[in-house]
């Protein structure tokens, strides 16, 4: 495998056109984008240190305040409120509502459909499909033919106009069309497409120089940074922050802690009675409803037993008998 690059193309040979607006173009584009690209350079680092520092330690802490604010009370109320009330809900609108509604569509719509389609079948579709067999069809066959008379003459009338019109735009509109775009369009084209690949280029130049000036600037300044204000910080954090949250930690965060996790445990316990009296109340509406469950009768699936098979010495037979 061949890891060197392709040599490049050789460029078309240059005229003084190119030449005498290359260099301005450069300088103009350098002046106006070297600011610009550390402007760039600049937002782009405050962006990132906001970013780390500030957007991304607030974005976890509001979405921990919403989960516990909003996302937990929210489940909590759906699983052991709405459901359990959904589902009776649901039943009850069954018994009421889906059985008589079924029956009424068994043993009393369905009959009168029934009636009502051997009715229409002999009072619309047979004479509507005697009109059209004897008086539409023939009709429409006869409009047809004289339709499509009509159309090819119309046809005919309309190719005739349509190639003399053809004729005239091309002479009149196509013609010096061609020649306006091949005399003075495409040069003047060309002009512009040498303009606008020389300030394409400048611009490129200019971005990559300002960008070389811009990493030199922001290491100067990242050094500058650095000296005055990460290493003091980073030594008051060691010395003086860590000491006094090890403090907080063992003197306030960890008995806090203890009293959430037994005010938790409680909460459990109580959702847990909660759910056990739902549960309980869900049965004696049931029960209320329906009754109690039949319990199944034992049947003997047993199979009967086989009699004896006959022998010479028990037989009865006459031949056999004393």
């Amino acid at each position: 495998m061949d890891l060197q690059k392709p040599p490049p193309e050789p460029r078309p040979p240059e005229g003084c056109l190119v030449t005498a607006v290359r260099i301005p173009v450069r300088i103009v584009a350098l002046v106006l984008v070297v600011p610009v690209r550390m402007a760039w350079d600049a937002l782009v680092v405050v962006g990132r240190v906001l970013r780390d520092a500030v957007l991304r330690p607030l974005g976890r802490a509001l979405a921990w305040l919403g989960n516990a604010l909003f996302v937990l009370p929210l489940v909590g109320l759906w699983r052991y409120v709405l459901v359990p009330v959904g589902r009776a809900l649901a039943l009850l609108a069954h018994v009421l509502v889906v059985v008589p509604a079924r029956w009424l569509h068994r043993y009393v719509l369905t009959p009168v459909g029934h009636a009502l389609t051997w009715l229409a079948r002999y009072l619309v579709a047979v004479p509507a499909r005697w009109l059209y067999t004897w008086v539409l069809a023939p009709v429409g066959r006869a409009v047809a033919r004289c339709v499509r008379g009509l159309g090819r003459l119309a046809g005919a009338v309309a190719a005739g106009i349509g190639l003399v019109l053809y004729r005239t735009a091309h002479v009149l509109l196509v013609l010096p069309a061609l020649a306006l775009w091949r005399w003075v369009l495409a040069p003047a084209g060309r002009v512009l497409a040498v303009v606008a690949r020389e300030v394409g280029d400048a611009l490129g130049h200019a971005w990559r120089i300002a960008g070389h000036l811009s990493r030199a600037v922001g290491r100067v300044l990242g050094t500058l940074f650095r000296w005055i204000f990460v290493e003091p910080l980073s030594w008051v954090y060691r010395t003086v922050l860590t000491p006094v949250g090890h403090v907080v930690r063992d003197a306030v965060l960890h008995p806090v802690g203890q009293a959430v996790r037994a005010v938790g445990r409680g909460a459990r316990e109580a959702l847990t009675a909660a759910r056990d009296t739902v549960r309980q109340v869900r049965a004696d509406v049931r029960r209320m409803l329906f009754g109690d469950p039949r319990h199944p009768i034992p049947v003997d699936r047993r199979e009967p037993s086989r009699p004896g098979t006959r022998t010479l010495g028990n037989s009865t037979t006459a031949l056999t008998k004393d």
